[in-house]
Parts: C-alpha cells; sequence; structure tokens
C-alpha cells in the first residue's frame, strides 16, 4: 500500500471512528454479566504509571485508564498489576531488582491503604473469596525478567512476593530471551538460563509469559514448559503483518495445543494495521520536512503541524477488537481467549468504545451481539485464565 492511500485511510478512519463514538452502549443485560463474574484483565501498567506520575487510585483520578471507580463501575475484580522493567536498566547491576521491589512495594501500600477496597491476590481461590466480599484483588505479573538477574534465589523471592507470572522479556533481548523487537538474536530463542528458568517456574507456580518475546523463543517455552502458558497482553498478527509482537496463526494453534490462553491486548497499533503502521508513516514525512526546510524552522514547524492536522492517529473499534476475539475463537476454539487490555501501558491509543476499565461491559455487549453464549463470555472474562492458574498452582504442588 503506498503512502498517500495510507494516509488517506488514516484521515478517513479517524472520521469514522469519531462518528461512532456514540454508538457502544451496553445493554443492562451486559452489565449484570460483567458485574457477577470474575473479570480478570492480565495487564495493567498501574505501578509504572504510578511511579512516573502519582495519583491516588482508591479515588477517581483525573489521568489513567485506572481507579478504583471505575474498576467497580466496569466490573474489573482482578487486575494483574504490571511490575513493567525497563529493558535498558538491565545494563546496570541490581537496577531492574531494585525497581520490581519499589513497584511490589507500591501495590502492597495500595492495597493496605485502602482495605475495604483493594487486597493482594496469591491465588485464584484467594481472587474468588475476595470477589464475594466486593474487594478487588491485586494480582501481580512482572514484566521482563530481568529483575531475576540469572540468579534462581530471586524466583522465589518474586513468588513470595507475589509474583505470578513472568514475561520472559521486554523490548530488547535480556539474559533469559530474545525480545521480539530486538533485531539481535543472541540466543536464538531463549537463553541456557531462560530454558532452566522456564522449569523452576513451573515448579515454583509462576506461569510463563511469552508476550514480547521472539518466535523462536515462543516455540521453545511452549515445548519446555510442563505447564501451559499465556500470552498476557498479545493481539494477531494476521491484522498486523509484520508485526512480530503480535503472534500468528501458527503460534496460537501451538499456544492451544499447549493448553496456554492469549489475551487480547487492546492498544490500537496491536489490532490494526494502520495503526500499526501510523507512527512509521507520520515520522518519514516529519523527517522528510525536517530535511528539506530544516529541523526548529518556522516553516518546518507549520508543516508538521499540518501533516499532524491532517493525520489524528487511526483508533480502532470495539468492532476491531471483536475480530481477534473472533479469529481465535474460529481457529483453534473459546477455551483459549482472555483480556489482557494493556490498561496504562498503551497511552492515547485506546479503541473507541474501550477507553478504560469501565468499559468492559461494552465487550461483553459486542460478544454478546455477535452470539457468544454467557458460558462462552464467562471463558473470555475469566474462566480460561483461571484453568492455566490452576495447572500453574496444581504442578507446582506436586513438585
Amino acid at each position: 500500500m503506498n503512502k498517500p492511500l495510507v494516509l488517506g485511510l488514516v484521515g478517513a478512519l479517524s472520521l469514522t471512528t469519531a462518528a461512532a463514538a456514540q454508538q457502544y452502549t451496553a445493554s443492562e443485560r451486559a452489565h449484570e454479566i460483567a458485574q457477577k463474574n470474575l473479570i480478570i484483565d492480565t495487564h495493567i501498567d498501574v505501578p509504572y504509571r504510578l511511579n512516573k506520575d502519582w495519583e491516588d487510585v482508591t479515588r477517581a483520578t483525573e489521568r489513567g485508564d485506572f481507579d478504583y471507580p471505575r474498576a467497580k463501575q466496569g466490573g474489573l475484580n482482578v487486575p494483574f498489576m504490571s511490575i513493567y522493567i525497563p529493558a535498558q536498566l538491565e545494563q546496570t547491576k541490581g537496577a531492574s531488582y531494585q525497581l520490581a521491589h519499589q513497584l511490589i512495594d507500591s501495590m502492597e501500600a495500595l492495597a493496605w491503604r485502602a482495605p475495604h477496597k483493594f487486597a493482594m491476590a496469591y491465588s485464584v481461590d484467594q481472587a474468588m473469596q475476595q470477589q464475594e466480599r466486593g474487594v478487588i484483588s491485586i494480582a501481580l505479573g512482572m514484566e521482563n525478567g530481568s529483575p531475576i538477574e540469572g540468579d534462581m534465589n530471586n524466583l522465589y523471592e518474586f513468588y513470595n512476593r507475589g509474583i505470578r507470572y513472568i514475561t520472559l522479556a521486554h523490548s530488547q533481548s535480556n539474559h533469559i530471551s530474545d525480545s521480539s523487537y530486538d533485531i539481535r538474536r543472541q540466543w536464538n530463542g531463549l537463553s541456557p538460563f531462560g530454558k532452566e528458568l522456564v522449569k523452576e517456574m513451573n515448579k515454583v507456580g509462576v506461569m510463563v509469559d511469552i508476550s514480547h518475546v521472539s518466535d523462536e523463543a515462543f516455540w521453545q517455552a511452549v515445548e519446555i514448559s510442563e505447564v501451559p502458558v499465556i500470552a498476557s497482553h498479545s493481539s494477531l498478527r494476521t491484522y498486523t503483518p509484520g508485526f512480530e509482537r503480535n503472534m500468528s496463526d501458527e503460534m496460537i494453534k501451538g499456544l492451544a495445543k499447549n493448553g496456554g490462553v492469549i489475551m487480547i491486548n487492546f492498544g490500537s497499533s496491536f489490532v490494526t494495521q494502520q495503526a500499526n503502521r501510523y507512527g512509521d508513516i507520520v515520522r518519514k514525512q516529519i523527517a522528510a520536512i525536517n530535511e528539506q526546510f530544516g529541523e526548529g524552522s518556522d516553516e518546518a514547524e507549520k508543516r508538521i503541524a499540518e501533516v499532524r492536522a491532517k493525520n489524528p492517529f487511526p483508533y480502532a473499534t470495539l468492532e476491531e477488537v471483536l475480530d481477534h476475539i473472533d479469529h481465535v475463537k474460529n481457529l483453534v476454539g473459546i477455551d483459549y481467549i482472555g483480556i489482557g487490555s494493556d490498561y496504562d501501558g498503551v497511552g492515547d491509543s485506546l479503541p473507541v468504545g474501550l477507553k478504560d476499565v469501565t468499559t468492559y461491559p461494552n465487550l461483553v455487549q459486542g460478544l454478546l451481539d455477535r452470539g457468544y453464549s454467557e458460558a462462552d463470555i464467562e471463558k473470555v472474562l475469566y474462566k480460561n485464565f483461571v484453568r492455566v492458574w490452576r495447572e500453574a498452582e496444581d504442578y507446582a504442588a506436586k513438585h
């Protein structure tokens, strides 16, 4: 697709999504389904958000995609709070380890400050018991395994602090695994330590998360793991050709054969090709303007402003997120799909109809409209992931 055509579509899509903004109104039934069931979202980036820009999320906040009132409104019971560790910290010994502990501290503090609103959740049973008393369970996943720092004792330590899944790598290759974003394939998949780590994670009861890793690392993790693996916040490559961060159909089949679950990421760049390529297209135009008129010149700034005005970000829609869910269901069945929204992690790129944690009923409504049964919807909201979490718990209990 040539550049002018793509940019034309970008502008057109923005107009259509803006026009559709009012279309998503969940029915009473959709709200009821959202409120009575567990909703587990395996990837919400509140800890790092608050580390950079603190707000009291026990109350309504002006910024971000998550706070307590909005979570209650949307029916969210079990947010897996992401202990996100920037890739570059691995270059400084101890930095990843330290930040991980600080971010976990912040979530424990949140639960202690508002015990009538939040509680830490370390097991499936605990999350379910806390739902019964109306408390939101804070579960923990570590995004980037760099805090392990090559020491299995750190795995046990972070398990004891509540970490229940580890995303093996993030945006760069680390000592555990190659990253989908990193052209350096220093391990051709998992490192020797990474392969041992997957086995030990099984024994401890920490789920293996293959979001962010290279394709080779995915296949190796699936082969090694005795427990189903998860993709905590990934979508489908069939809608974003060439974007290795998403999963191919063959990988989804491999994941299903392993018994794992793909948790669908809501970020527009994960959902549509237009949004995925938008940054590259606009960046190239801006670079060309700067080269022609001189970076920082009045003429360059004027033309860059015109480019941005003519080509606003092409937000995906709820319908396009539902297409991803449909595709997985049609490919491997309903038992391998969940929610990994990436709220507070993808900035201002969330789809029309899914802008924050109040909007899970919109997702439920969309599934109802597409003919999903209530039993199927419950699988997407929590049952598929609970199955994998319990398998991880049971395997660890026997080893």
